[in-house]
Order: structure tokens, then C-alpha cells, then sequence
């Protein structure tokens, strides 16, 4: 029985930690919300950044995105092909693409590759103290630091996302032309008769929406280290398991609005 009691309150007690944890994010982010029109806008550090999260991420989308296209095009064609419904492949990978592989798979790699850097870099700054040092300085560390951070990521995420759009269903294509011998023409007439242009705007606004939160979240786990080297390597992981978990609870919630919406 005590041990009952134990387990309940345990998770009681980790489940408020949690909302304190969350409404101290929120707070953060309120307090932020005023940096990003505050001058000086430090245009040189968001480029910078932008070539860190962006630019440096171009490769690992592309990769992933080329195998993503042949593993749809492989993988519906044996489903498609067993109802004589190979034509409707090209516009059903293409809409599963654009509107959920890209913005969902682009966030993830970006969150591997940059965003657990970002949250390495500022947890090392703030346990060896360099955070405090630019503040003495009469310098706000939070606009210094974060904002041209959450904006590289928030510009650089929709950019990746066309990128991932292009070549995985570039690959697609390729491989049910090539391999699958499928009739091009067919396969690209079916996109042509039915797609929107909203199908194509939602897997990039999704990216905007991504790409704000995972640079959000990194900035403020990383901004918030505390106990050394072994607390920078605790705020890496916390930043890359919050950012990925939040993707997946964000894309729901955008996937039912536009449904809901119709786009």
C-alpha cells in the first residue's frame, strides 16, 4: 500500500514540476516577444546563425528527403498496385509530403543537427560564465544571444522544408519512372488535375510554425544550464527530446485547424 502511495504522489509531484516548467518557458517566451523589435536588430548574427542552422543543414535534408521519395514511391506502390490505382500515386506522395514528411522530418533533422548544438553552445557559455560577462557589459544577453537564434531558425526551417518538398519528390518520381515503370505522364497529370496551392503553403507554414519553437526551445533549455559540463550534456538531450515531442503535439494540433479550415 505504501508503495502505491509513493508511485501516486511521485507522479503528482512530477507532473507540477512539469506545468512550472512550462509556465516558466511562457514567461520566457512573453519577455522575448519585445526583443524582436528592439533595435539594435543585429542583422549580422542572424546570418551568421542563419549559415549555421540553415545552410549547414542543407545536406542531411537532402539526404533524408531522397531516401524519404523512394521509400514512399516503393512502399505505396505495392499498396496502389494491388486495387489498378498506380495513377493516383504521384499526387497522394506528393500531398503526404508537402503537407506532413517535410515540415515533420526537416524539424527533426534540424533539431539534430542545429538545434542540440545551439542549446551545447549557450549551456557551455552559461556554465563558464561568459553569459554573465556580456551582461556586465551593459549588453542585453538575451537579444544578443537568442533572438538572432530563434529567428535563423524560424526563417531557415520553410526554406528547408521546400528543399526536403523538391528532392524527395524529385526521387519519387525518378524511382516509379525508372524502377517501378510507371508512366510518367500519368503520374504527373494527377498532381497537375489536383492539387492546391494551400496543400503546398500548409507544409511550409508548418515549418514557420516548427521552426519558431524547436530555435525557442533550444535557446531557452541551453539559456537556462546549470551544473557544468554534466548539466551542458543534460541540456542537450532535454533540448533535442522537448523539441522532438513538441513537433509531433504541434503537428497534430496544425493538421486538425487545417483540416477544420479546409487547406
Amino acid at each position: 500500500m505504501t508503495h502505491i502511495f509513493t508511485f501516486i504522489g511521485t507522479a503528482i509531484l512530477s507532473f507540477l514540476s512539469s506545468l512550472e516548467k512550462f509556465g516558466a518557458f511562457i514567461i520566457f517566451q512573453i519577455q522575448l516577444i519585445p526583443l524582436f523589435f528592439k533595435r539594435p536588430f543585429r542583422v549580422k548574427q542572424i546570418f551568421e546563425q542563419l549559415e549555421n542552422i540553415g545552410v549547414n543543414t542543407f545536406w542531411v535534408i537532402a539526404l533524408t528527403a531522397l531516401f524519404t521519395g523512394m521509400v514512399e514511391a516503393v512502399q505505396l506502390f505495392q499498396g496502389f498496385s494491388k486495387f489498378g490505382a498506380e495513377s493516383f500515386m504521384g499526387y497522394t506522395i506528393f500531398i503526404s509530403i508537402t503537407k506532413e514528411l517535410a515540415p515533420v522530418f526537416s524539424a527533426l533533422m534540424l533539431i539534430s543537427r542545429a538545434i542540440s548544438a545551439m542549446a551545447a553552445e549557450l549551456g557551455t557559455m552559461r556554465v563558464t560564465e561568459q553569459i554573465d560577462a556580456i551582461e556586465t557589459l551593459a549588453v542585453d544577453s538575451k537579444k544578443y544571444l537568442l533572438i538572432p537564434r530563434i529567428v535563423a531558425s524560424t526563417i531557415a526551417l520553410p526554406l528547408l522544408v521546400v528543399v526536403f518538398d523538391f528532392v524527395s519528390n524529385l526521387s519519387a518520381f525518378l524511382i516509379s519512372w525508372l524502377m517501378l515503370d510507371m508512366n510518367p505522364v500519368s503520374y504527373t497529370d494527377t498532381i497537375k488535375q489536383l492539387l492546391s496551392f494551400s496543400e503546398i503553403g500548409t507544409g511550409i507554414l508548418k515549418g514557420l510554425v516548427f521552426g519558431y519553437m524547436v530555435g525557442s526551445i533550444g535557446a531557452f533549455v541551453g539559456y537556462h544550464t546549470k551544473g557544468g559540463a554534466k548539466g551542458v550534456g543534460e541540456s542537450t538531450t532535454k533540448a533535442v527530446v522537448l523539441s522532438a515531442i513538441s513537433i509531433f503535439i504541434a503537428n497534430y494540433f496544425l493538421s486538425a485547424i487545417f483540416m477544420i479550415l479546409d487547406w
